[in-house]
Order: structure tokens, then sequence, then C-alpha cells
């Protein structure tokens, strides 16, 4: 891309001179890069105005006083249109004449807006947007963690404060637009299942019960920085006292009882995709989406199985070495209820990964020849939030670095949790895992708005995965039982591949699902029903971690066995990270032309 670049700019120099004194090849090739920069920046620009919270993500204040109309029909109709427009631009650009890195870029922009289109039309659109809301990707946590001040939207100014209570306008439109999308569905016979929906009226219940001044809502008003005017904070004071009191709890109110009252009783007792009307093709379309690959969920099932069998093998050889002498399903016992096994407490736990995050900072530059110049936090897990999520997750910082990169790890049912496993956890979530594989890329100013942030979930949680596996190198796992927790981290991806199909492939319920984790790995009932009602609430997600992981490590073994000692690792980490989130074919082709280039020796 910077060969494009220099030549514009030799261009641009040269005004003077005829236009015949460029060589014809040098001249297309700059009229496509400049063809491809210029769709890449107005697709994201349109893209930004469409979604402002995608701008707000990114540290883009333009739009932040609103949140968007993210249900009607006209929305929809603006996004179909965009897709298919921008579609049709990319294919008017010579490929051909692209330089490398562009290349990257144009598969893929045309990967990413393909399937874009894909959801937003026939079947898997019909099966979709009649389904607006579930525990795990509901915009009512989602807008009162917005609202909290301890999220993506800042609270420091008197301009963010005019800003949120803005927003609470949009979110009241899109909370009635959800009730109005759910009646369709209602109509159309395409329905939640009733599990979920009857977490989404527990969460309900519990915003509603927080009151005004306890509210996620009110949290900035409790916590004004000292140098708004007090003027201000009276005025501010009042108006989301008034907004909190006459808009969003009447909101909440009506989404909470029209969920209740109308929609729970016509659920579905069902939980997965096969069994809900234009479920299964819905299903292959998100497992296209979140794995990347045309990979079926049959080959996916068969995959798991025998990952399961295979890391099940590995963790014999452990238990051997600390002298267990029960099975297997009793080690997992053992580590389940041992109470040395137990975090003291949730201040205990949080300085757990604190040490370990300083461990892990020493030796990160063995591996890697950039690091993120973006701050990494620990905190636990919302309280809202923490009893249906996972053990950890990870929010990224802004790409002006003012807002830091979060670890969230889980301390709800503190007795359930276990300590081994934490270093593992730290490296998918902090770093080098999220926290590299996300600041990276939005540090990366040379790249494409699209590429800096956004992505698919097979690359990164992918890299998450594979982060983890980088433990000996690091210097992690020399304690067996946290090797252990590697292995039973590695081997819970691999039961999603199991589980997640069967549910949606295979007909499982969520009892066979629940005892297949509890039976196979050393997850306790609380975190295993928790995950299971992740993979019914957000089918396919959970597919796409062992995936990535699998062709990462796979590239990286045909680089290494390649080049030979001429292999770094450095080298390579730095051309997975620094061209963003890619789908996996594609990163397959980079890292092949990257091996070609090392051993022509340029």
């Amino acid at each position: 891309m910077k060969h494009a670049i220099l030549a514009a700019l030799l261009l641009g120099s040269a005004a003077a001179a005829p236009v015949s004194s460029a060589p014809p090849a040098a001249a297309a090739a700059t009229n496509a890069s400049q063809a491809l920069a210029t769709l890449f920046r107005e697709s994201d620009e349109a893209s930004l105005r469409r979604n402002p919270i995608q701008a707000l993500a990114r540290g883009d204040m333009r739009y932040a006083a609103h949140l968007g109309d993210s249900l009607s029909d006209a929305y929809f109709d603006a996004e179909r249109a965009a897709a298919k427009a921008d579609l049709a631009a990319l294919a008017r650009i010579d490929r051909k004449a692209l330089d490398p890195d562009e290349r990257v870029a144009y598969d893929v922009f045309k990967w990413q807006r393909g399937m874009d289109l894909r959801g937003l039309e026939g079947g898997v659109f019909a099966a979709s947007v009649v389904r607006p809301i579930d525990h795990f990707n509901g915009f009512h946590t989602g807008f009162a963690q917005l609202s909290s001040g301890e999220s993506i939207a800042p609270y420091k100014s008197v301009e963010d404060y005019q800003n949120g209570l803005s927003r609470i306008d949009d979110f009241v439109l899109n909370s009635d637009q959800a009730i109005a999308r759910m009646r369709q569905g209602l109509a159309s016979g395409v329905v939640q299942p009733k599990l979920v929906m009857a977490n989404v009226v527990e969460q309900l219940d519990a915003m509603l019960a927080e009151g005004v001044e306890g509210s996620s809502f009110y949290r900035p008003i409790a916590n004004f920085p000292a140098d708004i005017p007090a003027a201000d904070q009276a005025r501010f004071k009042a108006a989301y006292t008034q907004a909190i009191t006459g808009k969003i709890r009447p909101a909440l109110t009506r989404l909470r009882d029209f969920i209740r009252d109308d929609y729970l009783p016509h659920a579905r007792e069902s939980v997965g995709l096969g069994e809900m009307k234009g479920g299964p093709e819905l299903y292959r379309y998100l497992v296209q989406l979140n794995t990347t690959t045309d990979l079926t969920p049959q080959q996916i099932h068969k995959i798991g199985l025998d990952e399961v069998t295979r890391i099940h093998s590995e963790m014999e050889k452990v238990k051997a070495q600390v002298g267990f002498t029960g099975t297997l399903q009793q080690f997992f016992e053992h580590i389940r209820t041992d109470p040395k096994f137990k975090p003291a407490s949730r201040e205990a736990l949080q300085q757990g990964y604190v040490a370990i995050g300083a461990r892990v900072d020493q030796a990160l530059p063995k591996l890697f020849s950039t690091i993120p110049q973006t701050k990494l936090e620990i905190r636990p897990v919302p309280a809202l939030t923490e009893k249906g999520a996972a053990r950890g997750s990870y929010m990224g910082g802004s790409a002006d670095r003012t807002r830091p990169g979060v670890f969230y790890f889980n301390a709800y049912d503190l007795p359930s949790r276990t300590t081994p496993g934490m270093e593992t956890l730290y490296l998918h979530e902090g770093a080098p895992g999220h926290h590299f594989q996300i600041s990276l890329a939005q540090e990366n100013e040379a790249l494409p708005s699209f590429m800096r942030f956004g992505g698919n979930t097979a690359f990164v949680e992918g890299w998450g995965l594979y982060a983890e596996t980088l433990g000996p190198e690091l210097g992690m796992y020399s304690d067996p039982y946290q090797y252990f927790g590697y292995l039973d981290s590695q081997l819970f991806r691999a039961i999603r591949l199991v589980v997640d199909t069967g549910i949606h492939s295979q007909g499982w319920t969520r009892d066979r699902t629940i005892q297949y984790i509890l039976d196979n790995s050393s997850r306790g009932r609380s975190n295993a029903t928790a995950e299971t009602e992740r993979y019914i609430a957000m089918p396919g997600q959970a597919l796409a971690y062992k995936i990535g992981q699998m062709k990462i490590a796979e590239v990286r073994a045909r680089a290494e066995k390649a080049l030979g000692a001429r292999f770094d690792p450095r080298e390579f980490h730095a051309q997975v990270l620094m061209t963003g989130a890619l789908p996996l074919a594609v990163l397959d082709k980079k890292i092949e032309d990257w091996i070609a280039a090392k051993k022509r020796g340029s």
C-alpha cells in the first residue's frame, strides 16, 4: 500500500508534466489504489453515520448524541443498499493492479460486505430481525452499561452529559421498536426459546428494582467530575432524574411487561435453531459467519469430538504427574470442590490476575516486536450482568488511547470459581490475547478504518485461544494445575464445537448439554449452565474460538517447517496481527505469501 501512496505523491508533485509521461501500468495501479482508498473511506463514513455507536466505540464523538435507529425498515433498507453499492464499487476495481497489502484489504472487504448482505436478505434476515433481544445481546443491558460512565461513552464534560441525555430518546425508540419486531415474530412463528426470554425478564426486573438513583443510568450524576460547574450539575441532576423516571423506566416496564405477559407464553420450549422456523438456514449462515469457513455443522461436530479425545489424553498425563489415582472425571470433581482451588475473595482473585499480568509483561518482548500503547486494566464483571456472563471478557480501549482496554473477570458465585486456569484466562482476554489483537489494529493508522476497528469472530477469538498456547514460551504453566487449567480451557473450546452444533443441528437439550460439559471438563454447574444458555442465545459464536485457533496454529507450524532456523515468532506474530482481523482463508494466503517471500530472501 505504501508504494501506491508514494506513487500518488510523486504524481501530485509533477502536475505540470504531461499525463502520458506515467507508464500505463503505474497509472493503472495508482488509479486502482486511489479508488480502493476512496471506497473504504466513504463506506466507513457512511456506516458511522448510520451506526453512531460504532463511532463512539472508536472515540469519535461526532455522533455521540445518538444511539441510532437500528430496528426500523428504513435502517435495514439503508444497510442493504450500502452493502450492494460497496460490492458493486469493489468489483469495478482491478484487484491485479493493487499491491499485496491492498489485495489483502480488498479480500477482507469483499468477504465482510458479502456476509453483511447475506444477513440482510431472505430467510436469514426473516429469522433474525424478529428476535432483537436476548440475555447476552440485549440493548437494555447494553444501554445501561453504555450510560454508566464505565464503558465507551465518556462522562467528562458538559457536552458528554448532554450527549448522554440525548441518547435516551433513541433508547426509548429502540425499545418500542423491539416490541414491534417481536410482535411480528409472534405472527410469523419465529420466536426465541422460553428460557432465553425468562432470563431477559429477570434482567429487566433487576434493572427496575434498582430505582432511579441506584440505576446505572444515574451513576454519572453521582460521580460528576470536579470541573463540571455547579449550575450544570444541578441542571443535569434534575434532567437525568426526570428522564430516568419519565422515559427509561416506563420503556423498560413496557418491554418487561410485553415479554412476560405476551411473548413468554408463546415462546418455544425448544432451545436449538434446528427446531425454529427458518432456523436451519440461519444456523448454516451463522456457522459460516463465525468461522469464516465453509465447514458444515457435521464436520465441526466431528472436529470437536476428536479434539475432546486428544485433550483428555493430555489431561491424563497431568493427573498422573500430580499423583491423583482416580478417574479423569474424579479429577475434575477434585478441582471443582477442593478448597485449595477456591479464591479467598473477590479482591484476592483480582490481585491474582494483577500478579499474572506483571509476569507476562516481562516476557512479551521475546515473542512480539510491537507492544500496544493502550493501557490494560483489570476489573470485575459489572453486577448487572455477572450472573449470566462468561468467566472473563475484554472491552477494547479507544484508538487515541485515552480509554484503556479492560479485562473483566467474573466473580459471581465465588464458591463455584476455581483458580486453575487463571493464567490461561489472562493470556486470552488480556495480553497477548484480545488486548494485543484489538489494540495493535486500532493503533495502526496505516490500515483502512474497517480493518482497524472491524473484525470477524474466528480471527478475534481464534487469536485469543492461540495466545493461551503461548504460555510456555512466556514462562507460564510451571504449576501443573495451571497447565491443567490451560488444557481445560482448550478442552472447553473443543467441547463448544460439540455442543453448539449439538444444540442447533442435532436437537440437544439444555440438560443434555450441561451434563456433557460436566462430564468432560472441570467446570462447575453454575458455569456450565451459564455457558449452555450462552450457546442457546448466541448460535454459532462459540464455534469461532477453536476453528480460528487451529488455523493460526496450522499456519505457524507450516511457517516453522518451511523456514526452519529463519523462523522468528516476532515476525510471524507481526504478520498475523498488524493487518487487523482477517477471514481465515485470507490469513492463510497472507502467511503463504510471507513464507514464499522469506524463502526468496526478500
